[in-house]
């Protein structure tokens, strides 16, 4: 499963940003059997699951997120989303798009997000 993960960038505390990512490869019936998700590795930390949802539609994310992050799927363009808002300086971070299917464990190239204050 091939992964192309964008959109990160620099931003202002409270300000905006959305990461996509693309799985072009994927036939509309796996995507749907695919567990999606958004994990993020900030420097000396653990990578940890930010959103995710799996392919009965459940929907988790991390405490800190609620409210502020949501995520989405799109079959249509093989593409599940994370647009985060309310950005803080704590959100800084690589941001790493995952998929599961079958039990194994697919990683995009992490994204750089930078919140400045």
């Amino acid at each position: 499963v091939q992964l192309q993960a964008s959109g990160g960038g620099l931003v202002q505390a409270g300000g905006s940003l959305r990461l996509s990512c693309k799985a072009p490869r994927m036939i509309t019936s796996t995507f749907w059997a695919t567990d999606f998700g958004w994990y993020r590795q900030a420097p000396g930390k653990q990578r940890d699951m930010v959103a995710s949802f799996n392919q009965d539609g459940n929907i988790h994310y991390e405490d800190s997120v609620k409210g502020r992050f949501i995520i989405s799927r799109d079959s249509s363009k093989k593409t599940v989303t994370l647009q985060m808002t309310n950005l803080k300086t704590e959100d800084t971070a690589v941001y790493y798009c995952h998929a599961r299917q079958l039990g194994i464990d697919y990683w995009g190239e992490g994204t750089l997000v930078t919140v400045s204050s």
